[in-house]
């Protein structure tokens, strides 16, 4: 080979590893450019739709709740551990607390698991799955009620986002329905646009951030009514004056009902039942004014 051609060859090469010759879609460097964000936005709308339409997961039941809720034994081990590790200082009193709190929230992982099992074996129709469970795929209340479904051998979806502490999805995801998401405001528009149910046990930012958005779409009429089932009278009441809300004129007395507290599973499968008369409905859910089946 003579030297012009091995020196066209290089050039070549040059070029078809550049990335400017790069196909588009493949080019990663190029889709996280802060003016691909319209595609990202659209991407992470499209891609779980189209797996959701395909497993035939026509209505959804959300179940929002704490990550630090654990199951009983592991919760009463912390405790045991904590006591051992235990002395006078303050970092070790609160640490104490923490565990016998936990001790004590523990009974509502059980619930969730026990709740999952419930609407997962009671509201399935042959031929096509309705009031499938999905959670945020986390651990705590999200991974007890995704081991709830797949105790029957139902299906049960997990929706991921990325974190600074990298989230894990916890391993009773159905496989085929764990997703991960870089923007909360579409991961969000995915947990509402099958929803028949909002099921919020106690939890922090993140469990109030979801109840309290969608307490806003139906109270706006932004969404259609459904229930919103709040577990625990003792936390939410204190964790929220909602009496508070309606006598300094925040919201109106009617306000009041657009959700409901219930302690067990079985109170909460009670309420799906009254709601929808036994069954799941077939209208489409309407958020944000969109009639999310004709969208499809």
């Amino acid at each position: 080979m003579t030297k012009d051609r091995a020196h066209t060859k290089d050039l070549t090469e040059h070029i078809l590893h550049g990335s400017a010759y790069r196909l588009a879609h493949e080019d990663l460097e190029f889709l996280a450019e802060d003016d691909l964000r319209p595609v990202r936005l659209q991407l992470e709308l499209v891609k779980p739709e189209r797996a959701l339409r395909h497993h035939d997961i026509h209505s959804t039941v959300v179940i929002f709740g704490s990550a630090r809720i654990g199951s009983p034994d592991i919760a009463e081990k912390q405790l045991e551990e904590a006591r051992q590790l235990h002395r006078r200082d303050l970092a070790s009193k609160r640490q104490l607390l923490t565990a016998e709190r936990r001790v004590h929230w523990s009974r509502y992982y059980e619930e969730a698991r026990r709740f999952s099992e419930l609407v997962s074996r009671q509201f399935q129709r042959a031929g096509r799955r309705d009031f499938v469970v999905v959670t945020g795929g986390g651990p705590g209340v999200m991974e007890a009620a995704n081991r709830g479904a797949l105790d029957v051998g139902a299906r049960s979806a997990g929706l991921n986002v990325t974190l600074p502490s990298e989230q894990r999805p916890n391993p009773f995801i159905t496989p085929d329905l764990a997703f991960r998401f870089r923007y909360f405001a579409i991961r969000k528009m995915h947990f509402l646009i099958r929803a028949k149910a909002l099921v919020a046990f106690p939890g922090g930012y993140g469990t109030l951030d979801e109840v309290f958005e969608v307490l806003t779409l139906v109270q706006t009429r932004k969404m259609q009514s459904l229930p919103i089932i709040l577990f625990g009278r003792e936390f939410w009441n204190r964790a929220i004056d909602f009496d508070f809300l309606v006598d300094e004129g925040m919201i109106p007395p009617q306000d009041r009902a657009l959700f409901c507290f219930v302690e067990t599973a079985e109170q909460a499968v009670s309420v799906l039942k009254e709601f929808y008369g036994g069954h799941p409905p077939d209208e489409p859910m309407i958020v944000q004014g969109h009639d999310m089946k004709g969208d499809r």
